[in-house]
């Protein structure tokens, strides 16, 4: 067991010592503002209010992308998703000379530790790295899910068996990171009444009983990812360690709904996110700055005097966190980015849905790059046959879920349609979006006159970004993101008839006819 350090100084102890160990704690698929410390009455989270009232809680912050996988990896390096090469893409490799956050503290003397989702889907493998990029796996620890769609990790206890594994005389970062509230959700059949009455169904779904259902049960999945925040706060603080423990608590995308999840709109992005170090960071305060989570690497090596590589983009939150102010803590920061490549396999050659955005404080810009291709994935696939399959049977972006298949079965009705078509339509090259008084990202201002300065504005400010970081979508080399390879499952769609008209415009992509030799099956799309 980690005993207490003591408090005693001698010229040979190392510095060590005084450094803050590092909890970090990330929910899968968690939309702002769904946890009780902003004031959301469907969602209880005891843990996660904890962290917040011991430190700060930010009402701003963004995820780089709608995606777990790439986000996970910008926020182990520091980087935008575009800099993060495969790495900026779904379920590809992780290439090993991008350092990140965890190996560079391990180096340093730290004790790495994870549990639950660290960096995924993909393969880390494969590009050379030796070991999770989150850190060594603890797993070993089961219990018994009161509900299907649940893990067995315990996750608590198997925090507690990685700090009983830890040296006494080194600090240590452990990743918690739950598969919750990632589907499936286990249908909640008799809700209490207060839960009937406060789910708040937003404006771009369908509000009946099925869908305040499948929130509600969204909901308790979040709470399952709260309660075991909560034991390891007391685990915490039983060991003594708590007062000098770094714990954030942040998702990696937003809520697994249509239009949410894969999606750069508000409720993809905005991200819960509260952070507490007791020993150095004044308590109960609120930040209104942009943030994003890719400042989470730089926070944390700059707190544990850990030399940054110089590689990441992000900025430190520590003058945030150690200031006694709250509210708009630091003016300069007036905006965040983020972006999306390929999410699932979701369009006819695994093609993805590459987007960019930036949002400030009012507007939230985003450009489309390839308008022509279904948001949300092709509209059907490719039966085992080799028949196209029914209409509405695609969408693979958007997580199956009650949710979509209500939306689908009742397209006739008005209000489902009008829903349906806000998750799955073409969209415009650009959207933008007035978020103090749209922020369920309905109403799109891109070609609205009394708007075009505004437009201007964000569009240069994003094309600064984007060339100052080498985006190759700004570079001419976007199809870049098209040829790494995917390492989850493959499903076959009808060639599109922009593919059909100009056969040039699709991507040559080695990958696919590599494995179409190994497998001596056709690629996913290569149906005519």
């Amino acid at each position: 067991m980690r005993a207490l350090l003591l408090v005693i100084v001698t010229a040979t102890a190392s510095f060590a010592d005084d450094r803050p160990n590092i909890l970090f704690a990330i929910s899968d698929d968690q939309s702002f503002p769904h946890a009780s410390a902003y004031g959301c009455k469907w969602v209880s989270t005891p843990g996660f209010d904890r962290v917040a009232r011991s430190g700060v809680l930010f009402t701003h912050a963004f995820a780089p992308t709608p995606g777990c996988s790439p986000t996970r990896a910008s926020i182990l390096t520091g980087r935008h998703a575009w800099q993060n090469r495969e790495a900026g893409t779904h379920a590809s490799s992780f290439p090993a000379d991008l350092p990140i956050f965890t190996e560079l503290l391990e180096s340093a003397g730290y004790a790495v530790g994870s549990t639950g989702k660290g960096w995924g889907p993909g393969n880390f493998r494969i590009s050379g790295r030796t070991q999770p990029p989150a850190g060594k796996s603890f797993g070993k620890k089961k219990n018994k899910p009161p509900y299907s769609g649940i893990s067995r990790n315990d996750y608590a206890e198997n925090f507690a068996a990685f700090l009983d594994e830890c040296p006494d005389a080194k600090p240590f970062c452990f990743w918690f990171g739950a598969t919750e509230p990632h589907r499936v959700f286990e249908r909640i059949e008799n809700p209490k009444p207060e839960q009937i009455d406060s789910v708040q169904v937003p404006p771009y779904l369908p509000d009946v009983p099925e869908v305040q259902a499948d929130l509600r049960s969204y909901a308790r999945e979040v709470e399952w990812f709260d309660k075991h925040l909560l034991s390891m706060l007391d685990e915490l603080q039983r060991r003594g360690e708590l007062e000098n423990t770094i714990v954030i608590v942040t998702s990696d995308n937003g809520m697994a709904f249509p239009r949410a999840k894969a999606n750069l709109y508000e409720d993809g992005i905005h991200m819960p996110l509260a952070i507490a170090w007791p020993k150095k960071v004044p308590a109960n305060r609120t930040s209104n700055d942009l943030v994003s989570l890719i400042d989470i690497a730089p926070t944390i090596l700059e707190a544990t005097g850990t030399t940054s590589p110089g590689t990441m983009r992000g900025k430190s939150l520590l003058p945030l966190l150690t200031s006694n102010d709250t509210g708009v803590i630091d003016p300069t920061r007036t905006a965040v980015f983020a972006a999306r490549e390929r999410h699932s396999s979701s369009r006819y050659m695994t093609l993805g849905y590459p987007q960019r955005a930036i949002r400030t404080r009012d507007f939230l810009y985003i450009r489309n790059l390839r308008p022509n291709r279904w948001p949300a994935g092709a509209p059907r696939r490719m039966n085992a046959n080799g028949q196209a399959s029914a209409m509405h049977s695609g969408y693979h972006d958007i997580d199956a879920c009650p949710t979509l298949s209500l939306m689908i079965a009742k397209r006739d009705e008005p209000d489902f349609a009008r829903c349906l078509a806000l998750a799955v339509d073409l969209r415009p090259a650009e959207e933008l979006f007035n978020i103090q008084k749209d922020p369920a990202c309905l109403k799109n201002l891109a070609d609205s006159p009394e708007f075009q300065r505004q437009k201007t504005r964000l569009s240069r400010r994003l094309d600064e970004e984007l060339s100052a970081t080498n985006d190759p979508r700004a570079i001419g080399n976007g199809d870049v993101f098209e040829t790494y390879p995917r390492y989850s499952g493959l499903r076959r769609f009808p060639k599109p008839d922009w593919a059909r008209a100009d056969p040039d415009k699709v991507p040559k992509l080695p990958w696919l006819e590599e494995r179409l030799k190994k497998t001596r099956k056709q690629p996913a799309g290569a149906a005519k």
